[in-house]
């Protein structure tokens, strides 16, 4: 039922209580549309539902409805159907675009300015996103923005006050370099990456026939090594080159293994520490190496894996890793 006007001592109909009361709800009588439709008087009150497929407007002129008369606008249709101001005004903080089963209700402040509460999307809301994933964000100030979904391993951070995705890089990882299979008296590893904090060094099976004792040079030179027997080793007295040790051989069985980790190789301005240990493969075989010193500033790019004496073939495997 439209907006009715009342007399005094008049006595309301069943139907007429009816429809106050669900005016006052925000519901009332529905006018069913399936066209574009410019707003009358008698919609007061009312609800005006379009039912189309294709697009179409429901139209708000001026000195047709009063100051305080209200209107609810539905679209059942699949065709969008806009609010346009014909000759009133109309404000929104939302949108007058209604999409299939959308709404809102139109307030008219005067009898040519209404407002329209698009009670679907909200205050401004509309929905940027297009992928699942996606998340909303507040773009300046009020305008909601779309951040799409990132890529597997990735963490959402703050660049220039904007939330984005980036690859985290808290927390030590290692990079395998270099395998390197001992078959023979030496081997030398080359170019060794200098993109790393620290090179980690570790042995597995390590073996050689007695009297063969193993070293480990850098560049390949004889002034900065480290060499021990798998089954003992000491830091030797005042030594500043390496830690020492060949009282005895290594074992004849294979079994024995090795680490090293070199603080700070690739840089230049001072010595190098290693922190090692070795165990062999008889009980008690076992040797730490704590902050041994190495009189060398150049960055470590190249190592030789080779032995003291004998000419017995080392065997064994060595992995040496980048520590970032």
């Amino acid at each position: 039922m439209a907006k009715q006007t009342f007399t005094t001592g008049q006595v309301l109909t069943a139907a007429q209580m009816t429809s106050l009361q669900q005016t006052s709800m925000g519901g009332g009588s529905t006018t069913a549309k399936t066209a574009s439709y410019v707003l009358v008087a008698a919609d007061a009150g009312t609800v005006v539902q379009m039912n189309a497929a294709g697009a179409t407007t429901i139209t708000v002129n001026t000195a047709l409805l009063a100051a305080g008369d209200s209107v609810q606008i539905q679209n059942v249709g699949a065709g969008v159907c806009t609010v346009t101001a014909g000759t009133a005004t109309v404000s929104t903080a939302g949108s007058l675009a209604l999409s299939q089963y959308e709404g809102g209700q139109l307030y008219f402040n005067t009898t040519s300015a209404a407002l329209f509460f698009d009670v679907v999307q909200g205050a401004g809301m509309t929905n940027p996103m297009t992928t699942t994933g996606d998340i909303i964000y507040s773009s300046s100030g009020s305008t909601p923005a779309r951040l799409g979904i990132g890529t597997t391993g990735q963490v959402v951070t703050v660049a220039s006050g904007l939330p984005s995705w980036a690859t985290p890089s808290g927390g030590a990882s290692m990079t395998l370099l270099h395998t390197v299979t001992l078959s023979t008296t030496s081997h030398t590893q080359a170019s060794i990456s200098q993109a790393y904090k620290n090179l980690y060094i570790v042995g597995r099976q390590i073996g050689a026939s007695a009297g063969a004792a193993f070293r480990l040079r850098i560049h390949a030179r004889t002034s900065d090594y480290i060499y021990a027997s798998i089954i003992t080793g000491t830091l030797a007295a005042g030594a500043t080159t390496g830690f020492d040790s060949q009282t005895n051989a290594i074992s004849t069985d294979n079994g024995s293994a090795l680490q090293f980790t070199f603080y700070d190789y690739a840089e230049t301005a001072s010595e190098k520490v290693v922190i090692g240990q070795v165990v062999g493969n008889a009980t008690g075989d076992t040797t730490n190496i704590m902050g041994s010193p190495f009189n060398h500033q150049t960055a470590i790019s190249s190592l030789t894996f080779t032995t003291v004496a004998g000419t017995a073939n080392l065997s064994g495997t060595i992995l040496i890793y980048g520590v970032s």
